[in-house]
C-alpha cells in the first residue's frame, strides 16, 4: 500500500513537472496564434531555462523569426530539427529563418526538402515565392537571365487625354470650342508586352546587367493613338554590406500610329541602403534628353531630377509593405521655349499585400505637381497643374509561371488653363508568364 502510494505521487510529480515545463511553450503558441509574435518573443526571452525543451525551442523559434530575429529562431529550430528531423512544418519556418538571414544555400535546401513531402497548395505557392526571391538574390554570384510575355484587354476612358466638355473658357480667349481630336474619347483595347532581362557578375559585389522591352497598345477605334513602346537599358550594380550601388543607361521610343513620337535617353544612378531587416532607403539622380518628331520637336528638353524613397515591411497577417517616395525635376526646354519648361514635383505612397498563398494586391496614389517657367504665349498665363492618381492592382499565380492581373487606374489632371484639364479611368485584365 506504501509502495503504491509512492508511486502514485511520483506519477502525479511527474505530470505536474511536465506541466510546468510545457506551459511556457503553451502561452508562447497562444500569443503566435493572436498574431502577437512580439509578445511571444518576448515572453520566451524570460524563460531561458526552457531552451532545449523541444516544444518550446519550436514555438519560440517561430516567434523569433517573426518578430525580426531570425539568427535566434534559426539556432531554437536548428536544436528542435535535431531531436525531430521529419517534422515538415518546423523545416518550413527553419527555411524562412534561413532566408531572411540570407543563407540562400541552406534556406533552398530545406524549402526543396519540404517540397518533397507534398504539402498542401498553398503552402507550395508559398515555398515558390520564396525560390523566386533566392533566385533573383542569386544573382549577385552567379549569371542570371529572365524573360516574361503578357497579353491583356482593358478599356481606356480618355486615350487622348482630352477634355470632358467641348465648350471651356481659357485665359485671354474667353469661351472656345475645342476641336473633336481634342475631346476625351473612349475605347478599349488589346495590349501585349514582351521583355527580358540578365545579370552578370563580374567581381564580388559588382555585376552587369542588361534588359529589353517592347509594349503595343492597339485601340478598337481611334487607331491613330496606337503606341508602341520599345526600350533598351545596361549598367553595372555594386553590392556592399547593406549599401546597393545602381548605375543604368537607357533609351526608350514611343510610336504613336506607328509613327516616332519621342525618344528618351536617360542615364540614372541608385542608392539603396537596407537599414534592418524589415525597412531600407534609397536615393535616386537622373539626367534625361527628350527628343520629339516632327512639329512636336518644338517640346524637345533635358530633364534632371533628384528623389528619395522609403520602404518598410510589416510583420503582421498579409505581409503588407508600405512604400514611400519624393522627387524633384527640372525639364529646360532646348527650342528657347521657357512656357514649356518646368519645375516639377511628385509624391507618391504604396502598399501591397499578400492576403493569400497565390494572391498579392497593391494600392497606390499619387501627386505630381508642374510649374512652368513662363506664360504660354496663346494664353497669356503662365501653366500650373496638379495632376491626381490612385492605381489598384490585384494579381492570382496560378502556377508559379503563369499569373493573372487586374488593374485599375483612375487619374485627374487639375490646370489653369481649362485646355489641359481631362479625368482618365483606365481598366485592364492581364495573363502573363514568366520563363523562369
Amino acid at each position: 500500500m506504501r509502495m503504491l502510494r509512492g508511486i502514485t505521487l511520483a506519477v502525479c510529480g511527474l505530470a505536474f513537472a511536465s506541466a510546468l515545463y510545457a506551459a511556457p511553450a503553451d502561452d508562447i503558441k497562444a500569443l503566435i496564434e493572436k498574431g502577437d509574435a512580439k509578445g511571444a518573443y518576448e515572453l520566451g526571452k524570460k524563460h531561458p531555462d526552457q531552451l532545449g525543451n523541444p516544444a518550446f525551442d519550436f514555438y519560440f523559434g517561430v516567434a523569433a523569426i517573426d518578430s525580426g530575429r531570425a539568427g535566434e529562431g534559426v539556432l531554437a529550430l536548428e536544436r528542435y530539427i535535431a531531436n525531430f528531423p521529419d517534422n515538415v512544418q518546423a523545416r518550413l519556418e527553419l527555411a524562412r529563418g534561413y532566408f531572411i538571414l540570407g543563407e540562400d544555400l541552406r534556406a533552398r535546401e530545406e524549402f526543396t526538402e519540404v517540397l518533397k513531402a507534398r504539402p498542401p497548395a498553398a503552402v507550395v505557392a508559398n515555398i515558390e515565392r520564396y525560390l523566386d526571391s533566392i533566385r533573383a538574390r542569386e544573382s549577385a554570384y552567379r549569371t542570371t537571365a529572365g524573360a516574361f510575355v503578357e497579353f491583356g484587354l482593358g478599356y481606356d476612358s480618355n486615350i487622348n487625354g482630352g477634355v470632358s466638355n467641348a465648350n471651356i473658357t481659357v485665359p485671354n480667349l474667353g469661351l472656345i470650342t475645342v476641336v473633336p481630336a481634342g475631346v476625351k474619347i473612349g475605347s478599349s483595347f488589346a495590349q501585349a508586352t514582351a521583355g527580358a532581362n540578365i545579370v552578370h557578375p563580374v567581381a564580388p559585389g559588382v555585376a552587369l546587367f542588361g534588359s529589353i522591352g517592347a509594349d503595343f497598345r492597339m485601340h478598337n477605334i481611334h487607331q491613330e493613338f496606337d503606341q508602341r513602346n520599345l526600350g533598351v537599358a545596361g549598367g553595372a550594380s555594386y553590392l556592399k554590406e547593406n549599401d546597393l550601388l545602381r548605375a543604368t543607361v537607357s533609351f526608350n521610343t514611343l510610336d504613336v500610329d506607328y509613327n516616332r513620337f519621342r525618344d528618351v535617353t536617360a542615364l540614372t544612378g541608385e542608392w539603396t541602403r537596407q537599414l534592418d531587416q524589415l525597412q531600407a532607403v534609397s536615393g535616386f539622380l537622373q539626367y534625361a534628353t527628350l527628343d520629339y518628331a516632327g512639329g512636336n520637336d518644338v517640346r524637345d528638353s533635358r530633364l534632371t531630377g533628384i528623389g528619395a524613397g522609403y520602404r518598410r515591411a510589416f510583420i503582421a497577417p498579409w505581409r503588407p509593405l508600405l512604400s514611400l517616395s519624393a522627387s524633384y525635376a527640372q525639364e529646360d526646354n532646348r527650342r528657347s521655349r521657357d512656357d514649356l519648361a518646368r519645375d516639377i514635383w511628385s509624391f507618391r505612397a504604396a502598399v501591397s499585400a499578400t492576403p493569400a498563398p497565390k494572391w498579392a494586391v497593391s494600392a497606390g496614389a499619387t501627386f505630381q505637381y508642374s510649374d512652368y517657367d513662363a506664360q504660354d504665349p496663346l494664353f497669356a498665363t503662365t501653366r500650373r497643374d496638379k495632376y491626381y492618381a490612385a492605381d489598384f492592382t490585384a494579381s492570382y499565380a496560378v502556377t508559379r509561371t503563369l499569373s493573372l492581373r487586374g488593374e485599375l487606374l483612375l487619374s485627374k489632371n487639375e490646370s489653369n488653363i481649362a485646355l489641359f484639364e481631362y479625368k482618365r479611368e483606365v481598366a485592364a485584365v492581364k495573363v502573363r508568364y514568366d520563363f523562369k
